[in-house]
């Protein structure tokens, strides 16, 4: 490291020496990094051993181990530079390092496993990082971090930033290798999140911190999700966030920890099992009222409830909905977006999707006397709500449409140019329309299809009537309804009926 060091100085300063050609330099500097740190790895082995030896021999007298230990944490705080070399971690392993370093946990030495780990760190050696990760995993590294985190008292700083550092080394090791999550989860991290989540401790960053972890635990992950739900982690949440019914958040911080709690839950209720849970943990009384509350919880309610509702699984929980008034709620968020949703970051077709998505899931599920009651809804005041409807069918068929033009003028351009538009670039064609508006507009024309097959004769001939003054076209909505239930031939958010479509004749 001193040669790299010199050699650098060297050749920035234009000290005379001899000239290294850049290979050879290359060459000198990484032999001697690699005699450098093998002996540094050495003497921090034979010192942790000889702490480990004393402590044991002496365990009621500190005096007798103070001066390895003094010994041993100087040789660690050389080993920070270790942590700029990621190619050599090899020789962490192949000295058998690992082992020792995981002894630290127990000495709230965790800063040295986060530089190590460090991501961006880790990406400027692929292979030496993958080399260290194989061996803390093999080495339980998750679990000694658990049984480490249940120790520590965190109303003493030193131990409290202990739990942040060692969750720093959690999310850049899942960061690095998303495929550990479902292994640390189930080695206690998960059980370990949920009880610190729920402690009755004041808010601080490691809270924030926990909230963040379990909620990239769970993504697009459903083994996660469903140890979750099996630890009652659905009631934890929603005990959590129920703070949030009437009150704000008081900083940035909580309302981003805030954020981090609706994100977990909208990823356990997409496995099916989870709203079942949701239901029977009164989850959707809860969205309910932070709804109708207005404040900055309603945002993320409106999308934990479009999570919960949506496919034949949200089948009961639509019946609930409507059991707890829930359309009271609901409908007059769909008459108006409201103002204060762009001050919180969330623009009207956000919005508008996620109610849309909600009605359109509760006309796919509802039987009985919870379907006519929803709608009657549409039926009321004059069906001021196929209105709306219809307004939001234009509004969104105008939308696309733009969009369609500048991909047609793309697709002219490519084919001139002698480009082929293979099957990737229609996907990526595709989600672009999703993105202008289609996702919304093909929700809008579900309900449009689901009304006018409902036996009201009074919202068919509405629906026409607006469609008819507005040089609307049934064809129009004819074929965003087959392109819709072609591309959810592989999707499972709700399945409609062909047959449905020939309501709008």
């Amino acid at each position: 490291l001193g040669v790299r060091c010199l050699a650098q100085g060297h050749l920035s300063r234009g000290i005379a020496g001899p000239r290294l050609e850049p290979t050879t330099l290359d060459l000198l500097l990484n032999r001697s990094n690699h005699y450098t740190v093998k002996k540094m790895i050495l003497t921090f082995e034979k010192r942790s051993y000889k702490n480990q030896e004393l402590r044991i021999k002496f365990p009621d007298n500190p005096e007798k181990f103070m001066e390895a230990e003094l010994d041993l944490n100087d040789i660690i705080q050389e080993m920070h530079v270790i942590a700029t070399i990621p190619e050599l971690y090899h020789l962490l392993v192949e000295l058998n390092a690992v082992h020792s370093l995981l002894g630290l946990l127990s000495h709230d030495n965790t800063d040295i496993l986060n530089e190590l780990t460090d991501i961006d760190t880790l990406h400027e050696s692929e292979e030496g990082a993958e080399v260290l990760i194989d061996a803390l995993l093999e080495g339980q590294v998750v679990a000694l971090m658990v049984q480490n985190m249940e120790r520590l008292d965190e109303t003493v700083k030193e131990e409290a930033d202990g739990v942040y550092n060692t969750l720093a080394v959690i999310e850049n090791m899942a960061e690095f290798r998303p495929g550990l999550c479902t292994e640390a989860a189930q080695q206690g991290l998960m059980q370990w999140l949920l009880k610190r989540i729920k402690a009755k401790m004041p808010f601080d960053a490691n809270k924030l911190y926990c909230s963040e972890i379990l909620a990239i635990l769970l993504q697009n992950n459903d083994k996660t999700r469903e140890l979750l739900g099996e630890m009652d982690g659905i009631d934890v949440l929603l005990q959590q966030l129920s703070v949030f019914k009437r009150h704000n958040p008081a900083t940035a911080e909580e309302q981003e920890m805030m954020e981090n709690l609706f994100d977990a839950l909208c990823s356990c209720l997409m496995l099916p099992a989870n709203r079942d849970r949701f239901l029977r943990g009164e989850g959707l009384q809860l969205m309910n009222l932070m709804l109708r509350e207005k404040k900055m919880s309603r945002v993320s309610a409106l999308k934990v409830l479009d999570y919960g509702v949506i496919g034949p699984e949200g089948s009961d929980n639509c019946h609930k909905f409507v059991d707890i008034l829930g359309l009271r709620t609901i409908f007059p968020l769909f008459m108006k977006t409201p103002k204060k949703m762009k001050k919180v970051g969330v623009s009207d077709k956000e919005h508008e999707e996620h109610v849309c998505s909600i009605i359109a899931s509760m006309l796919r599920n509802l039987k009985g006397q919870q379907r006519s009651r929803l709608l009657s809804k549409f039926t009321e005041n004059d069906c001021e709500k196929v209105d709306r409807l219809m307004e939001l069918h234009f509004k969104y068929l105008e939308a696309v449409q733009l969009a369609d033009k500048r991909i047609e003028g793309e697709k002219h351009d490519m084919v001139r140019r002698g480009e082929i538009i293979d099957d990737a670039m229609d996907d990526e064609f595709y989600l672009r329309r999703l993105d202008a508006g289609l996702f919304v507009l093909q929700l809008v024309c579900y309900i449009m299809v689901e009304i006018c097959n409902a036996g009201v004769p009074q919202l068919q001939q509405r629906v026409h009537q607006i469609l008819n003054l507005r040089g609307g076209s049934v064809k129009i909505v004819r074929h965003i309804m087959r392109v819709f239930l072609f591309y959810l031939n592989s999707m499972t958010l709700f399945l409609c009926k062909n047959e449905n479509i020939v309501a709008l004749q």
